[in-house]
């Protein structure tokens, strides 16, 4: 006899699957909670916003094209409010629903038809790079100081004036990245991280949204310097 199925913990990371179709909602529902996960599944953007007025997700697997509102429209009103972790999926193969969802504030990407098991290495990816790194008890905060922002290393936490601006995961990661080797020239596969979207174009789009979050002036970069033929750096006061 079959020993039954253990039901994930309480404090297992809960995602939010938003897909129309049915069969793949039940596939995802199944598939991750059998590797750990809590699933709350959704067929349209309406559905996924109603559910996420009275739960907070740790994670959002959407799709790209739904009837009614779409997933870029759905995550683009998201990420006025939310910088929740998102692996976008999409039916077309050409990279630009993965360069307009990065634009978005996407975290990586999954082109359809997809091995379940690559979906589960890529939400563990960005659940990962999600999560606050925690600091030695006794080491002091590690802040970057740039004209009117302040970067914490540890917290990945930007802030203008004291006040927080709100970054995606990625940006945080390339933030990071580029703190850790203040002022050194990164190569750009350095910055390009191990998602759908790592490559030399989707470095760029992320870079151009930080500049106009840090940037008084984007295309003249005094902070996030664009390194020819190589990479970028971020420069100090």
């Amino acid at each position: 006899m079959n020993a039954p199925r253990s039901e994930p913990a309480d404090h297992a990371p809960h995602v939010l699957v938003v897909d129309d179709d049915r069969r793949l909602r039940d596939l995802l529902s199944r598939f991750l909670g059998e590797n750990g996960y809590r699933v709350t599944t959704a067929a349209s953007a309406a559905e996924a916003r109603a559910k996420s007025g009275s739960v907070v997700f740790d994670a959002m697997v959407l799709d790209v094209m739904m009837p009614g509102e779409t997933g870029f429209e759905f995550l683009r009103r998201v990420r006025t409010s939310s910088t929740i972790p998102t692996l976008m999926l999409t039916a077309r193969s050409d990279g630009r629903d993965r360069v307009e969802g990065l634009e978005i504030g996407a975290d990586d990407y999954l082109t359809k038809p997809f091995e379940p098991r690559e979906l589960l290495l890529r939400l563990g990816n960005i659940l990962r790079r999600a999560a606050p790194a925690e600091p030695p008890a006794h080491a002091a905060a590690d802040v970057i100081r740039f004209g009117a922002f302040t970067f914490r290393l540890d917290r990945g936490e930007l802030r203008r004036d004291g006040e927080t601006i709100r970054i995606t995961e990625r940006e945080r990661e390339i933030l990071s990245i580029l703190g850790h080797r203040l002022g050194a020239e990164v190569p750009r596969d350095e910055l390009a991280g191990s998602g759908g979207g790592a490559n030399d174009r989707a470095v760029d789009v992320q870079m151009n949204r930080l500049r106009r979050k840090i940037e008084l002036d984007p295309a003249n970069p005094v902070f996030l310097q664009t390194v020819r033929g190589i990479g970028y750096r971020l420069v100090t006061d």
